[in-house]
């Protein structure tokens, strides 16, 4: 039986080994994405690989191969079937400009069939159908490879192959063709698919939301799961249709665990060698096995703790925003289920210590930092205990007396924004929580009432705090404070240059530099980094004064202020002024003239993704 990580092995020897397509094996990437300002976590195998797939030339070369950590916070309550779970490593390889769909379907045809020795019979492929309107045909190449290599054991490939429009087979980062920009990159895929259930003795299929037709690839039930996607990028969109790349692609990913289920012919995932000794622990310390109604709250706690290991591993630690938040609402999840079993007593260490234990060959990074990992999971779950016992017993009067009026209506199925506020603001309950527990009752949170009150309790707090900025700031703080003011200069001297269509898709400030990502679809020549440096420092040395006013969203956007608009800001924005030369709602802080900031000078420009660019810049 192969273990997880000797799948792994064998994936990254068949391609750093290949006879004729010998891949070169890179490491991961953090989980923590370096390089795009779209997304909060490394999601795909291919998000590192995005400026390389958009035409950058790769260090390494034209072939690459690696096996991706990932991490998809929207699939947090999706875990509790067989195969969903937050993280997971995805195993990829990509062509960039080299060999394309018929070697690349040979390349995964040997891998499957011939290294893991997959059951042939029980692989089912998806192909991309066409689009009459724009012009694509039917993948007739992936068609016939395919169909060639059924035939080369004898197998009849018509019940093998079967054809999706857009929505299924299609990829973009856009998604369907006819969402793209034009200028934007995309292809068909096939999508290669294990049936778990050949005989269909378990009948999983009645499971289905399309329980009424016979069960086929792309019904969710379980008995065909998903263990691979080649995506050839072979079309560019115009403003007629699509033409072909002069560069064409290949991005493969495939799921380890799912490949690995595979392997052991078990669709549960949770059934891999990775989890034995996590599932021991909380078998001893619940005294109840992984079956039945234990199954779910098994899943859950399994998948999460192993999530926090890795990503408290990459240096995202519980917190309540951005990435932290997520590390957080993991960890007190897991608890919270871990109650379902009766489990009253610390138990995350021990779980996490066996992933540590599992993957410390491969990402020594887990190892070198156990001491703080195995910390910090106990003291997140040290402090949740105490607010969770609290919470539960509140939401348990709470769910006894709901009987409220909604838009004039009583309902005795709704639990009120005002408690749902009070569990959150004075038991630390997360609303996620309350909403999850409410469901479980068979009952609704109001979620309306909620957002208006925790809009309201933020509102407040940022009038609270905006004297912060009033004053100057000590040591690196000053030279941050010359950033953030070079920071609004870039991004109008930006729309001076290349045009009113640039916007701010993100932006990081250190004591050493600045970091500024927008929207623009080229490269910017050097001619036009000259001028934006040009006129940045023309405007620096014409010794600007930088003022502050505050006024109401509208005024602020009737005013021309450029920014990132969005409800985040309340009804009053503050908008700072630096001379005639830009207008930009912010809270701080800033330079009083810009004749303290010293010279800019840009250091780098390249791309983040799809019509995304980023600017590194220094002032000296």
């Amino acid at each position: 039986m192969k273990t997880l990580n000797e799948v792994r092995k064998i994936y990254l020897d068949h391609m750093k080994n290949h006879a004729i397509y010998p891949h070169v094996v890179i490491g991961s990437s953090a989980l923590v994405p370096d390089n795009d300002p779209t997304t909060l976590f490394t999601g795909s195998g291919m998000q590192p690989m995005l400026p390389y797939l958009l035409g950058q030339k790769h260090p390494l070369g034209v072939r690459i191969a690696d096996s991706q950590k990932c991490f998809r916070s929207q699939d947090i309550e999706e875990v509790g079937d067989n195969r969903h779970t937050t993280f997971f490593e995805m195993l990829g390889n990509w062509s960039l400009g080299d060999y394309f769909k018929e070697e690349q379907i040979d390349i995964m045809w040997d891998f499957l069939i011939n290294k893991l020795e997959l059951d042939p019979a029980r692989l089912y492929i998806s192909v991309y159908a066409g689009n009459e309107s724009l012009g694509i045909t039917r993948d007739e190449v992936a068609i016939s490879k395919w169909t060639e290599k059924f035939a080369s054991l004898g197998m009849d490939a018509k019940d093998k192959i079967f054809e999706y429009p857009d929505k299924k087979n299609w990829w973009s980062r856009s998604g369907v063709p006819e969402n793209m920009p034009v200028g934007e990159p995309g292809g068909p895929d096939t999508e290669m698919f294990y049936d778990f259930d050949p005989k269909n003795e378990n009948k999983i299929h009645e499971k289905s939301v399309w329980m009424e037709e016979e069960c086929h690839i792309n019904c969710d039930c379980g008995r065909y799961v998903e263990i691979g996607n080649n995506v050839f990028m072979q079309y560019k969109k115009t403003e007629t249709g699509v033409e072909e790349l002069a560069q064409k692609n290949v991005d493969f990913g495939g799921g380890l665990e799912r490949m690995a289920a595979a392997v052991r012919d078990d669709s549960d995932v949770f059934n891999l060698d990775v989890f034995e000794n996590a599932k021991s622990i909380i078998k001893n310390i619940s005294n109840q096995n992984y079956e039945g109604e234990n199954v779910y709250a098994y899943r859950v706690m399994l998948d999460h703790l192993r999530a926090a290991t890795f990503l408290i591993g990459d240096g995202v630690y519980p917190g309540n925003k951005d990435q932290q938040y997520f590390v957080r609402r993991l960890i007190r999840r897991a608890v919270r289920f871990a109650k379902k079993l009766n489990i009253n007593d610390n138990f995350t260490r021990e779980v996490s210590k066996t992933f540590i234990d599992y993957y410390k060959n491969e990402y020594t990074n887990l190892s070198e930092k156990e001491t703080d990992i195995l910390k910090i999971m106990e003291d997140e779950e040290v402090k949740f205990r105490k607010t969770l016992e609290n919470g539960l017993k509140e939401f348990e009067k709470i769910s006894k007396n709901t009987n409220w009026e909604v838009n004039g209506v009583q309902d005795k199925n709704f639990i009120s924004g005002e408690e749902a506020f009070n569990l959150a603001q004075s038991f630390g309950f997360p609303i996620e929580l309350t909403e999850e527990l409410a469901k479980e009752k068979g009952l609704a949170v109001d979620m309306e009432s909620f957002k208006i009150l925790k809009d309201a309790h933020s509102e407040a707090s940022r009038t609270a705090s905006a004297g912060k900025f009033k004053g100057g700031m000590g040591g690196d703080g000053e030279i941050e404070t010359k950033y953030h003011t070079a920071t609004h200069m870039l991004h109008e001297a930006l729309r001076q240059t290349l045009g009113e269509h640039v916007s701010q898709k993100g932006s990081n400030i250190t004591s050493e530099r600045l970091r500024f990502d927008f929207s623009h679809d080229n490269k910017m020549t050097d001619e036009e980094k000259k001028k934006v440096e040009d006129i940045v420092n023309a405007e620096i040395k014409a010794n600007l004064k930088v003022t502050r006013e505050e006024v109401s969203y509208d005024k602020a956007r009737e005013m021309g202020a450029i920014g990132v608009f969005d409800n985040k800001y309340g009804e009053m924005v503050s908008v700072y002024h630096v001379g005639d030369f830009s207008l930009e709602f912010c809270g701080g802080p800033h330079v009083e003239h810009t004749g303290d900031m010293g010279t800019f000078k840009i250091l780098k420009e390249e791309a983040v993704s799809a019509g995304v660019r980023r600017i590194k810049a220094e002032l000296y």
